[in-house]
């Protein structure tokens, strides 16, 4: 069979590799980047070993981009290293260190110290490193199980044995990194969490802020809406509660207008920035009674795709932010204004670049 590869695939830079800020809905200036070359080795349970060479993360093994080829099977290891150093100025109080996702399950340590464990192929997970981290080089290390079929987790469409009426329905499994690698600094306490949720009968949105690290005597935060570099509100919110922030004469998002409000919160030494879109989805009866869906109190048509979200040379994984824009921008140049994912979670910016842009997302729910 023919390996198929996008322009982007060919166009694959080796020492930057999904650079962008891959959290867009909590942004700050520390960010480091550790995707790009690792030392892997794919061994039996139990069994002693050296790495068998480099793999590029956040490909998986089984991808052409990884410049691995080889898949994971049930009851094997998929072991990871990475060296690093910190850039100088980088550390402040506390190192956060975040994985996007990691299929299936995962031990992470560093220098030797087990920092955790996590569970699921899809979702983000993160940990404090600040206690483990050493002076100058750091050793970053994986070990990793993906059962597949074999066990009842979240897979989507992955199988390794495709057979029957429906075997075409079925996509290549993949294993271990699959979304982007990197850290942050963060000074004590920090904005943990944010909640954005829009009010539109209200004319307000609500924001909760999650605090993380020590409690600070006073734990308030500022909160300031933006529309481009203009405030348009300023409100003082409690850390670990909701804010409601009313919202004079605003405008609305949709599809054919995808405006976007900006948000800026600082706790104590920590500042975020975010976004927001003021709409309102429901399921209303239309003037004959009708159950219909309504966008902003008016009816409207999800007129839409079925995305599997798969590419030939990264599966699961985009090879570029441009690849990703690239789809949605082509999809409502067609006309479309919805896409509905299907059993994938889609890195972050994708559904950035949805709200920007203007579409609809329908989320499946990854099937075990």
């Amino acid at each position: 069979m023919k390996q198929l590869i996008t322009r982007w695939g060919r166009q694959l830079d080796k020492n930057h590799i999904l650079q962008e800020y891959p959290r867009p809905s909590l942004v700050r200036d520390s960010y480091f980047n550790l995707n790009g070359e690792w030392e892997y080795a794919i061994r039996e349970a139990g069994e002693n070993f050296s790495y068998d060479g480099k793999i590029l993360v956040p490909f998986s093994p089984e991808t052409l981009l990884s410049e691995v080829g080889r898949t994971l099977l049930p009851g094997q290891f998929l072991h990871y290293r990475r060296k690093f150093t910190l850039p100088p100025g980088f550390r402040k109080d506390r190192v956060l260190l975040h994985f996007g996702a990691v299929d299936q399950e995962c031990k992470v340590f560093l220098n030797g110290t087990r920092l955790g464990n996590h569970r699921g192929g899809y979702l983000p997970f993160s940990f404090d490193i600040t206690e483990q981290l050493a002076k100058g080089e750091n050793e970053l290390t994986l070990q990793v199980r993906d059962w597949t079929e074999q066990r009842p987790h979240a897979r989507g469409k992955q199988k390794l044995k495709k057979s029957g009426k429906y075997a075409s329905l079925f996509y290549t499994p993949q294993s271990g990194i699959w979304k982007t690698v990197w850290m942050e600094s963060v000074p004590n306490p920090y904005i943990a969490r944010l909640k954005i949720t829009p009010l539109f009968d209200q004319g307000a949105v609500s924001v909760f802020i999650g605090g993380g690290g020590r409690p600070l005597e006073n734990g308030r935060a500022e909160i300031t809406i933006l529309e481009g570099e203009t405030a348009v509100a300023l409100s003082w919110g409690d850390v670990n509660g909701e804010t409601v922030i009313r919202l004079k004469d605003f405008k609305a998002w949709s599809p054919e207008s995808p405006h976007l409000y900006g948000v800026k919160v600082t706790l104590g030494q920590d500042t975020v920035s975010s976004y927001f879109g003021m709409r309102k989805v429901s399921v209303e009866r239309d003037v004959r009674g009708i159950l219909r869906f309504f966008l902003n109190n008016e009816p409207v048509f999800f007129n839409g795709v079925l995305d599997q979200g798969y590419w030939p040379e990264s599966l699961m994984t985009p090879p570029s932010d441009e690849a990703l824009l690239y789809d949605i921008q082509k999809l409502k140049e067609l006309g479309y204004n919805t896409i509905r994912k299907h059993i994938k979670i889609e890195p972050e910016r994708f559904y950035y670049h949805c709200d920007k842009l203007g579409m609809f997302v329908w989320q499946d729910m990854p099937n075990g």
